[in-house]
């Protein structure tokens, strides 16, 4: 029997579940001809040669730090990957490298399922990369305005230096999209007026390892609602093994 090959490009990757939850998907509908692993490349430069040396590899999800640098390696994206430009799937049908986003997915439906949205909402993302890039492409589709955080000013893109008690108090959903606080540095914590927050604030972590970030712990002691990306993980994967089951063409 032909085994499909699956798995994750990212680096480092020991903070992943990806592999444990499809190992796990896998064994719970009783897929038998499929694996997941893990793939941990220090270079987006190996990307090539780890796609050749697999001839039954069907598809990957690219995690840290790579949803931007793999799209040069790729023949074509989807028109949301294109918009949003990044990419955390990829798939290989008929000798062509496609590129997908399914964190946007996950995303927008963990965080429907989280808080109400309306005009009024204000958003704080902190972070640049390619995580963030995805958020940033379903709070505008969710008419959701934002303001981005970064240790880097940008146009666009404030300092976590400029940040003060009213504008958290301005902005009561933050989303954390940087490694910060991740797993094996989980003392670690974006460096906000913490002092600012509220029993009306938001805040959502896309880390899901630790389950409860020191973000979200500082949040929790404030009353803050808080939530992790656990959730989003389970979104965006299901709709990756979508994406990889589908005999279709990027539209």
């Amino acid at each position: 029997m032909s085994i499909k090959q699956y798995g994750l490009i990212g680096y480092p990757l020991t903070h992943s579940f990806s592999e444990k939850y499809f190992k796990e998907k896998f064994e719970r509908d009783d897929i038998a001809d499929c694996r997941y692993d893990n793939f941990p490349i220090d270079q987006i430069e190996m990307l090539p040669a780890l796609i050749s040396s697999f001839e039954d590899l069907e598809g990957l999800n690219v995690t840290i730090p790579y949803k931007q640098a793999v799209i040069r390696f790729l023949d074509e994206l989807s028109p949301e990957a294109e918009a949003i430009g990044a990419v955390n799937t990829i798939k290989l049908e008929e000798g062509r490298v496609l590129g997908y986003n399914t964190d946007a997915t996950g995303f927008e439906e963990s965080l429907r399922n989280y808080v109400a949205i309306d005009s009024s909402l204000r958003a704080l993302i902190l972070g640049t990369g390619g995580a963030s890039k995805a958020v940033c492409y379903v709070l505008e589709k969710m008419n959701v305005r934002y303001q981005l955080v970064s240790r880097s000013a940008a146009p666009g893109t404030i300092t976590y230096s400029s940040l003060n008690r009213d504008m958290l108090q301005n902005h009561l959903l933050i989303i954390n999209t940087t490694p910060i606080g991740m797993y094996p540095k989980m003392d670690d914590q974006p460096d906000l007026p913490y002092e600012g927050l509220s029993s009306e604030h938001y805040l959502y972590d896309l880390i899901y390892n630790p389950e409860k970030t020191a973000f979200l712990k500082r949040g929790e002691e404030a009353g803050c609602h808080i939530k992790n990306g656990m959730e989003m993980l389970i979104l965006q994967a299901e709709k990756s093994w979508e994406i990889w089951n589908q005999k279709q063409p990027i539209p």
